[in-house]
């Protein structure tokens, strides 16, 4: 690989690609966008990744199979609402024309998928639950990314595949692109909207800053990095959903917020006692609201701890230390409390904590 390699990156104003940008100094990046401007490219070239070429024109796309050394392929539905087709399109046909890039560019895919991939049988539908009013649906999300990785294999490109687990903001500034995931939870529990969490105490929780995940990226390239598979997870060093709570519920009373403390109840309480007790009856906004919640901690109630790939592969940073994601979730909250309006200024406590210790 050239020693100033020429990087595609797909998502460059996404969670990941944005976190990523800063970090490819050394290369030469385009960033193709479809919508939103990507700043701190290199170069943006508009295009349309479930369309043949990308929806470029025959010369344009020869023209930049010829330039392209790596890709980068970040950009992903990655939200549980938009439903099967919109999360496939993007998910999986997108990730085909990526492979279809990297086979005519002769160039090495850094496909970035997701840890989830691991947990087949724990969402709701799977466990045989009651999806309630949820419109949020973690298999099509799931399902969509286990395609993507299949296309992945089955293409013959040099390829790699990376799975972070939940992504949160800057471990320094907590700063992060677009909400989602755990922030939708995080901002739940601020709010004093969910006064029960139905997820086992001691069940991890694994989230990795996004900085984290960026430089695991550019370590890789950097590497030189072919095959294989590369999770970008907390592992062993995963808090418990215990802990998790207590971060959040401490960082919000230092904010000023004060939020009721939610009770964490097993699972198999809610369509037992809860539902019919003291969900049935609610508005519906707040039932959907309520099960929606229910969908995405699916994911966490029964879960074991990921395999993590920090720390044991060369050009990759070492795995977070607990203390070290305590300091990054407090960061998270901090942020997005302030950029929710919730409070005017962060106490010197939230913005002082944050580097992810090695």
């Amino acid at each position: 690989m050239p020693s100033h390699p020429t990087v595609l990156l797909t998502g460059a104003s996404g969670v990941v690609g944005s976190a990523l940008l800063p970090q490819l100094s050394d290369c030469h990046v385009i960033a193709l966008i479809h919508r939103t401007p990507a700043a701190g490219a290199d170069e943006q070239l508009a295009g349309d990744l479930t369309a043949p070429r990308l929806g470029l024109d025959p010369d344009a796309y020869r023209r930049l199979a010829a330039r392209v050394d790596v890709i980068v392929h970040c950009a992903a539905v990655t939200g549980f609402s938009n439903g099967p087709e919109a999360t496939h399109a993007l998910n999986e046909a997108g990730t085909r024309r990526m492979t279809e890039l990297a086979a005519d560019a002769g160039a090495v895919l850094h496909h970035v998928s997701t840890a989830f991939v691991d947990r087949t049988d724990l969402t709701r539908a799977q466990l045989g639950q009651d999806h309630g009013d949820a419109t949020a649906r973690p298999e099509d999300y799931l399902d969509s990314k286990r395609a993507g990785e299949d296309v992945v294999r089955s293409s013959g490109v040099p390829a790699v595949i990376i799975r972070p687990s939940v992504v949160i903001g800057d471990s320094v500034t907590g700063e992060i692109s677009a909400f989602q995931g755990m922030h939708g939870i995080i901002h739940g529990l601020l709010r004093g909207l969910l006064p029960l969490v139905p997820v086992p105490a001691d069940s991890p929780v694994d989230f990795v800053p996004q900085d984290l995940v960026a430089s695991t990226i550019a370590g890789l390239i950097r590497q030189d990095r072919r095959d294989g598979e590369v999770w970008v997870t907390a592992g062993n060093s995963a808090l418990s959903t215990e802990r998790v709570m207590q971060v959040i519920g401490d960082t919000a009373d230092e904010l000023g917020l004060n939020p009721v403390r939610p009770r964490m109840v097993g699972p198999e309480m809610v369509d037992r006692l809860i539902r019919p007790v003291f969900i049935a009856n609610l508005h519906p906004r707040a039932r959907r609201r309520f099960d929606d919640m229910l969908a995405m901690t699916a994911l966490f109630a029964h879960g074991h701890v990921f395999p993590s790939s920090l720390g044991r592969v060369a050009g990759v940073p070492a795995a977070p230390r607990p203390d070290g994601l305590e300091a990054a979730l407090r960061t998270s909250v901090g942020y997005m409390a302030h950029a929710k309006g919730m409070v005017r200024r962060l106490p010197e406590p939230v913005l002082a904590g944050g580097q992810v210790p090695a």
